[in-house]
């Protein structure tokens, strides 16, 4: 993060533009809508500043001494010299400084903004590309109605009563949540505020029945990708108290969830459980059983491979509530994204997905059905026993010929894929550095992944 995201709160304070062109006017249209006090120094004043309300116009060229008593101060002229004294002075001075297209010599820089007030978005590239910043802040404006101001103000209003009514800050999130995801902001949505009003009025008479209730949403995180969540599985991660996830859940996932949430790693190897099965079923019941809302996130889906089903028959057990998200599976996602079809009418009539350890710690399948032509063979957490694997397909009759994709974080800007064939796999990537997650595909359909292959660079 090059940039920390700030708010400041500029009302009557003293603010310097350096500059009074067409790019300072548009500088200070902005302040203005802080309502700071502007005062503008240049050679030259344009007719279209001399005409604004409510500036100090100061026609004279900068000096390093005009800088004093100011909270900010925004370099908008043609001239680098210019820009580059005041930058430097302003520094020297410890006056937060912007220099209009010259990141480099800026403390600060303007993002593109949705006004909603009180509530305000800023949107930023940091420099890199202010029209992509603005093309962003174009699909927010589209999606966040001007009439979310309107219920923010409303909000505000009964901020102090909601506080005194209900006095735990948790099942005060709880009553916000539902007011602002309820009939009070559809009605202030449809422009009946008064209505609204009564409404908020009325559900705070109605809070003796407002107590946290347990519950547990099971989410599959999906292969990697932040972006291939589901809609529900986003809204529940952001009302969640409580966050449980394991070892395959990405940072950027974990950034989606609600920023308060407490979060607990989980995380799981093969042979190295940090957290035994039957702890993290317990965790599940108490927390919930403490009236928390615990998103419980597992890689791709919690039904397949994810020991999911073993949580809820705890959870059911126990009486605890829980939902259920399904997400898309480690197969799903890495096979797509590696441009290989898991199904193909000309190669594969079915597709098997099995586990590459067991309970154990064993690689023990059914190794007759597993070598069946005409199929795809999809293995999870198989790459310690990959070796086996290779040797037991071609035991039990699989050509040695036959294609096989190793995929390392599919679906992710980090995404690798290998291909090779039963035979060549284990020697091609012999002294590579491969490391979980890593998903195997075997069978003709790998033999597409050069022409279909679409997604990030692969081998």
């Amino acid at each position: 993060m090059d940039y920390f995201p700030l708010f400041f709160k500029l009302s009557q304070q003293p603010c310097l533009v350096i500059g009074a062109g067409n790019c300072a006017a548009r500088k200070i249209e902005l302040l203005q809508r802080a309502n700071a006090k502007i005062t503008v120094i240049a050679r030259e004043i344009s007719p279209q500043i001399s005409a604004m309300q409510g500036l100090t116009l100061v026609q004279k060229a900068f000096e390093a001494n005009d800088l004093s008593g100011f909270k900010l101060v925004i370099s908008a002229t043609n001239d680098i010299e210019t820009n580059q004294q005041v930058s430097f002075h302003a520094k020297q001075q410890n006056v937060w400084v912007n220099v209009v297209d010259s990141p480099a010599l800026c403390d600060f820089i303007f993002p593109s903004i949705v006004d909603r007030s009180p509530i305000t978005i800023a949107v930023s590239s940091g420099g890199a590309s202010p029209v992509l910043a603005r093309l962003l802040r174009a699909k927010i404006e589209t999606i966040i109605p001007p009439t979310y101001g309107v219920l923010a103000q409303l909000a505000e209003k009964f901020r102090e009563a909601v506080k005194k009514t209900i006095i735990r800050p948790p099942m005060r999130r709880i009553f916000w949540e539902n007011v602002l995801q309820g009939r009070v902001a559809e009605l202030v949505f449809a422009g009946q505020t008064e209505t609204a009003e009564n409404e908020l009025e009325f559900a705070l008479t109605q809070t003796e029945a407002l107590k946290a209730k347990g519950e547990v949403y099971l989410i599959g995180a999906g292969p990697g990708a932040a972006d291939l969540l589901t809609f529900r599985a986003l809204r529940l991660m952001q009302q969640a108290d409580i966050v449980v996830y394991d070892r395959l859940v990405s940072a950027d996932i974990l950034d989606l969830a609600r920023r308060d949430s407490e979060k607990i790693y989980v995380g799981k190897e093969r042979s190295n459980h940090s957290v035994p099965q039957e702890e993290i079923n317990e965790l599940l019941v108490t927390l919930a059983k403490e009236g928390k809302r615990v998103a419980r996130l597992k890689g791709g889906d919690p039904f397949i491979f994810g020991r999911g089903g073993e949580e809820i028959e705890t959870l059911m057990e126990q009486g605890i509530a829980f939902q259920v998200v399904p997400g898309i599976t480690a197969a799903n996602g890495c096979a797509s994204y590696a441009g290989i079809p898991l199904t193909h009418r000309d190669y594969a009539q079915s597709c098997i997905f099995v586990t590459g350890h067991l309970k154990d710690d064993s690689v023990n399948l059914n190794w007759t059905q597993l070598a069946t032509p005409n199929q795809t063979v999809v293995i999870y957490m198989g790459l310690i026993g990959l070796e086996k694997i290779c040797q037991s397909l071609i035991s039990h009759g699989s050509s040695p010929d036959l294609p096989i994709a190793l995929i390392q974080q599919g679906t992710t800007v980090h995404q690798r894929v290998i291909t090779a064939t039963l035979s060549t796999l284990v020697e091609k990537i012999n002294g590579e550095k491969f490391a979980p997650p890593t998903l195997i595909i075997i069978g003709s359909v790998v033999d597409l992944h050069q022409k279909l292959n679409w997604f990030a660079t692969s081998k």
